[in-house]
């Protein structure tokens, strides 16, 4: 039977994080509650900003979107992978099989752009705050967030049409826990050269866009906060970035160390365990990292407990 994409595969078995039967229960609960944490701290924080007017910033309208594309990421991943740990094979469908890798990429991509918005809304709130109502306009907001999910939607297309193109060997064995791109080319029976191609090209783009914005962005904010005479209004700015920054940290560097080195330099069982970061340690940190570090949103959540407490 021949897939409608002249694949002779219709279907592929996702290996799993680990082969190892002593370690697939305690990992299953592991990644289970890490899962339901990500869940409940993203929806969490969604429900905060949208339900407390005092949120309703530029600042906390990039956050929103960050939480949303963090909890549909990790939802389009995590749910499979623990499917690996109770099932003896775990099988994904061609066509579910390229969904997962499209919608994985559009929300992946989306993340970075969102981070490089955050960093801009950081920029202009502390070198430039008396116009910072005017540049971060809900205009300028609405459009660079359509920014944010068109380069998303482009991104996942460009490898997804890619990946389309090729026609994969009988051995479906995928060696990861979820489709992602350098697994599936490790399949194909044509050449790869195009897609790993588009893969540096792309995913330099997509990681050095947003790297370059960021760190011009945040030079000229310690810029700007050494030349603050006071010290607790250094303190203050700091702390408005110490959040963003270690976001940032960890989700590029986990990124680039997976894309952007030679194969051949990372094996694919290394390459798994630098995926967990961003597909599932970040997006179960961000909401932690965000509110635990952020004095509005304790406020917010403050409110919100006492007046459910209260009613």
């Amino acid at each position: 039977m021949v897939a409608e994409n002249s694949s002779s595969v219709t279907e592929f078995i996702l290996a799993g994080l680990t082969d190892h039967p002593g370690l697939q229960m305690p990992l299953f609960f592991l990644f289970l509650g890490s899962y339901v944490v990500t869940a409940v701290g993203n929806l969490g924080l969604l429900t905060l900003i949208g339900l407390n007017s005092h949120l309703h910033t530029p600042m906390y309208f990039f956050l929103f979107n960050l939480s949303l594309i963090d909890f549909c990421y990790s939802t389009v991943i995590t749910p499979k992978m623990l499917m690996s740990f109770i099932s003896k094979k775990n099988v994904i469908s061609y066509p579910g099989c390229m969904t997962q890798l499209f919608f994985f990429l559009f929300f992946v991509v989306s993340e970075s752009f969102i981070l490089s918005a955050m960093a801009y809304d950081r920029y202009v709130a502390i070198c430039n705050p008396l116009m910072y109502t005017v540049t971060m306009s809900p205009r300028v907001c609405s459009l660079l967030l359509l920014g944010v999910y068109g380069m998303g939607f482009a991104g996942a297309m460009a490898h997804t049409a890619c990946m389309v193109r090729l026609r994969f060997c009988t051995d479906n064995l995928v060696n990861h826990y979820m489709c992602d791109i350098l697994p599936l080319l490790e399949r194909s029976c044509t050449s790869t050269y195009v897609n790993e191609l588009v893969v540096f090209i792309v995913v330099g783009i997509d990681i050095g866009v947003p790297t370059v914005t960021i760190f011009i962005s945040y030079a000229l904010i310690l810029s700007s906060i050494l030349s603050i005479h006071s010290t607790e209004g250094r303190s203050k700015a700091f702390s408005t970035c110490s959040s963003h920054i270690i976001a940032v940290s960890l989700f590029f560097g986990s990124g680039a160390f997976m894309y952007l080195k030679p194969s051949s330099l990372l094996p694919m069982n290394q390459g798994k365990v630098s995926s967990l970061f961003y597909t599932t340690v970040v997006p179960m940190l961000n909401p932690l990292i965000y509110s635990l570090r952020n004095k509005d949103v304790k406020i917010a959540l403050k409110k919100s407990l006492s007046k459910s407490f209260f009613s």
